[in-house]
């Protein structure tokens, strides 16, 4: 088995050993290298070309955040997880509009977070970058930065399923009609869960969304007044009308 290599960039060596020998024992992972400091990380990550990138955000010389976009800039496919403790909203939309590719709140869950860097791998299992491909991830990151901006946190399950499911619905329109037993079923056996489970999880992202308020910001993006107050839309109609705007910008 092709172990994945991961470099460990954390704000204590205490931090870095603990999470060491966790991938190590693991025996699905290598650990090529471990720091407390930023600007020598990306020195270390420049020469090993890890397959992950586990950071903090509160580091010696560079911050979490310019270690990120210092490492993206890189040729290659680091993928980044952020393990922080500084989980504000803001800088989690920070991380991820900068490259990351998820965010993790400490203290760390160990199977969570292998479970959802086996995910990414699962992702990047795409063919070559065409054009039509990078057409594809062009209009993922404008759907990610659609769900920060209405106040959809990355972190949480329902993000990835409700991005899966609009992607679904922009290359497949029809499947709208079929939420319950095509979307569902289709996005819970790619993440190895089942579709009530999907269908929850979607259901609380939204109601994280309307519960910040964000409403304003939600009626701006779609262009008209949608929402007013508590009225919150179903899974359905949530992803049809994010899935509907993208369309229109396609046109």
């Amino acid at each position: 088995m092709n172990k994945k290599t991961v470099f460990i960039l954390q704000d204590t060596k205490e931090t870095c050993d603990e999470i060491s020998a966790l991938f190590e024992s693991s025996g699905a992972y290598s650990v090529v290298g471990t720091s407390t400091d930023g600007i020598s990380a990306i020195a270390a990550v420049a020469e090993k070309r890890p397959n992950f990138l586990i950071t903090e955000i509160v580091l010696l010389g560079y911050d979490g955040l310019s270690v990120i976009d210092k490492v993206k800039s890189m040729r290659g496919d680091i993928k980044i997880i952020v393990l922080s403790a500084l989980c504000r909203e803001e800088i989690v939309s920070r991380a991820v509009m900068a490259g990351a590719d998820y965010f993790m709140a400490k203290p760390i869950n160990f199977g969570i977070l292998t479970e959802r860097m086996k995910e990414i791998v699962r992702g990047e299992k795409r063919a070559p970058a065409t054009g039509e491909n990078l057409h594809k991830v062009s209009l993922e990151e404008k759907v990610s930065k659609i769900f920060i901006n209405v106040g959809i946190p990355p972190h949480i399950k329902g993000y990835a399923f409700l991005r899966e499911g609009v992607m679904m619905a922009i290359e497949n329109p029809s499947i709208i009609n079929n939420i319950t037993k095509q979307l569902y079923p289709m996005i819970g056996e790619r993440h190895q869960t089942t579709p009530s489970k999907v269908e929850r999880a979607i259901r609380h992202a939204i109601e994280v969304a309307w519960n910040r308020g964000r409403i304003d910001n939600i009626n701006n993006i779609l262009g008209v007044r949608a929402y007013v107050g508590a009225d919150k839309p179903t899974n359905g109609e949530f992803i049809a009308l994010i899935a509907d705007k993208m369309l229109l910008e396609k046109a």
